[in-house]
């Protein structure tokens, strides 16, 4: 059986014009005022914020000093001085991280190990079955750390 000849101009008028996705993106970058350089610097907003009582908190970090801070991103969309949204925190603020401790979203945790200061972002459930937590970490990123562990 021969095969017809293609006809170009049938084919656009039964096929629908390909729609765009728009897709509306957050700003990613946000200008604050580094403590480290002493200036206002661009900041990059790393993993995604957490809801808490006292607003959405995200990390933010320096694309110059790469150092990062924990900024209160109601209180930037609302004031015009964004250097009132940093929140500075110590390790005596945080909680010391236990694998046998329970946790909630929003807490300020601090890993002795790795003397880092972190807030956990979400929980998960391991494949055994047990508990984590994942903490984005102002030096070692996000990190999954077991929570709640049982030893049986």
């Amino acid at each position: 059986m021969p095969r017809k000849p293609k006809n170009p101009d049938a084919d656009e008028a039964t096929s629908p014009a390909p729609v765009k996705k728009t897709r509306v993106r957050r700003a990613k970058y946000i200008t604050l005022y580094s403590h480290f350089l002493m200036k206002d610097t661009k900041h990059e907003l790393i993993g995604e914020p957490v809801i808490t009582e006292s607003g959405r908190h995200q990390w933010a970090r320096c694309t110059r000093s790469h150092h990062s801070q924990l900024i209160n991103l109601d209180q930037i969309e609302s004031e015009v001085d964004k250097s009132k949204a940093v929140i500075s925190f110590t390790k005596e603020d945080a909680r010391r991280y236990s694998p046998i401790e329970n946790y909630n979203i929003g807490d300020v945790i601090f890993h002795k190990v790795w003397d880092d200061i972190g807030i956990v972002q979400r929980k998960d459930t391991t494949t055994n079955g047990g508990n984590a937590i994942i903490v984005q970490f102002e030096k070692n990123l996000e990190k999954r750390l077991i929570e709640n562990f049982q030893n049986l």
